[in-house]
């Protein structure tokens, strides 16, 4: 009774303190809520220390490494703040700033990773736009919101994608094919909504921002013309159907390959912190599978909140009316209600996403989707939805916080409350476009 009363407690405080980000009267991080948990979860015999190991993805856990590399050469070389600088000297009004600060967050965010363009453009957002004599607040709210929705587009656009993409085995076109028009729509959601929200900045009547200029920057155009070669590399084995992790560890291997890096500058940007928090994550969530109380969730409450057709089956199939799939494999026209259950079943991940994080949340419900009739629609709506549900909050994704953390460090404050004017109603507007293409489609 005991170790099942200590492992139950062990993963309701790490969900909790990964979900708010601290431990009351504890000094740890979410990677190290993680990686304590998993280890206590080892020595309560909750999984054998093999089957611990063997719960951890290593193709997701390469993809993140792999492209923390790519985006590292890429940092080095100065390219994302040249693109930065090059893309905010066109514009000519406070409107059309902000238009190509969303693109380029919401583009560049799709192929490079959310959480690094918004390490990059925070500052170069901040700095551009009080050298333009406007207030810097409604730009790096965009920069957040844009990142999170542009990265839904791809595999490897945010880290939940990557778990997703190597879980699933989508192909990358395919699954950009699917969910890239929701993340362009969306995009244009975020500067209809930023404008109504910030009136004030956008009004018709502002002034051109004449003294936009491009800063210089230091740049190594031979390490930039190597890592875009390294980048187009990748793409072109994505696109081609080579595994994500392999394509990725393709060009981070030809980028370290070199007689010019020094090769520890290079690691000292990966985010190992990051990779221990997935490593911790997997192996709490394979615990999480073993308990009874899952299973009951997962027969009984589940089916329910997704409006599932009926309760899931002794053979772990849900009803065939729990979720549309794709295209004709779905074989479920307008007749079944199709509709209806992908937005019951988005609410629920993103409302799971906001309670737990979103990658946690993805982890949580991985050993589920086997369950349902047509896992690969519930991939996408899953990819789709805990990647939108980011930007309910300001406490929603870590790409939002580091935006706010780097928005206080150039002396402007992001407050929830004044987040959530722009968070709240594009989370909703792009959670029912993405539930109603992906029904339609």
């Amino acid at each position: 009774m005991f170790p099942n009363l200590a492992i139950d407690a062990v993963l309701v405080i790490a969900l909790a303190g990964i979900a708010i980000g601290r431990i009351p009267r504890l000094r740890m991080n979410r990677p190290g809520m993680a990686l304590a948990a998993a280890t206590f979860l080892v020595v309560l015999r909750a999984l054998s220390p093999a089957g611990a190991f063997a719960s951890i993805d290593i193709g997701t856990i390469a993809l993140l490494l792999a492209m923390m590399l790519v985006v590292a050469n890429l940092r080095m070389a100065g390219f994302f703040a040249v693109a930065g600088g090059k893309i905010l000297a066109v514009a000519r009004s406070p409107r059309s700033l902000l238009a190509l600060v969303v693109a380029a967050s919401g583009i560049l965010s799709a192929f490079f990773l959310n959480d690094t363009i918004c390490i990059v453009f925070t500052p170069l957002v901040a700095e551009m736009t009080r050298r333009a004599r406007r207030d810097p607040l409604p730009y790096l709210i965009a920069v957040a919101v844009s990142a999170n929705v542009g990265s839904e587009a791809t595999i490897i656009g945010n880290p939940q994608n990557m778990l997703i993409g190597a879980s699933s085995g989508i192909p990358f076109a395919e699954f950009t094919t699917r969910l890239g028009p929701p993340a362009l729509i969306g995009l244009v959601v975020v500067w209809f909504v930023v404008v109504l929200a910030y009136r004030e900045e956008f009004a018709a009547g502002a002034p051109a921002l004449s003294t936009m200029d491009a800063t210089r920057f230091d740049v190594d155009k031979p390490l930039i013309a190597k890592s875009l070669g390294a980048a187009a590399l990748m793409l072109a084995l994505l696109l081609a159907g080579v595994e994500p992790s392999i394509a990725a560890l393709a060009a981070a291997s030809v980028l370290l390959v070199t007689r010019r890096i020094d090769p520890e500058r290079v690691f000292g940007y990966v985010d190992f912190g990051l990779l221990v928090f997935f490593a911790g994550l997997f192996v709490m969530t394979k615990a999480i599978e073993g308990r009874g109380w899952y299973e009951r969730i997962v027969n009984d409450i589940l089916p329910r909140l997704v409006g599932a057709g009926g309760a899931v089956a002794t053979g772990g199939a849900v009803g065939a009316g729990a979720v549309v799939g794709a295209g004709a494999a779905a074989g479920m026209g307008a007749g079944s209600g199709g509709g209806l259950p992908i937005a019951a079943l988005a609410a629920f991940v993103a409302l799971l996403s906001n309670l737990v994080s979103n990658v946690p949340a993805v982890m949580l419900f991985r050993p589920l989707v086997s369950r349902f009739a047509d896992p690969y629609g519930v991939w996408l709506v899953l990819a789709m939805a805990s990647t939108f549900a980011g930007n309910l909050t300001l406490l929603g994704s870590v790409a939002n916080l580091i935006v706010a953390e780097g928005a206080k460090r150039s002396g402007v404050d992001i407050s929830f409350g004044r987040y959530l004017r722009v968070g709240l109603p594009v989370t909703i507007l792009t959670i029912a476009i993405g539930s109603l293409w992906l029904a339609l489609s």
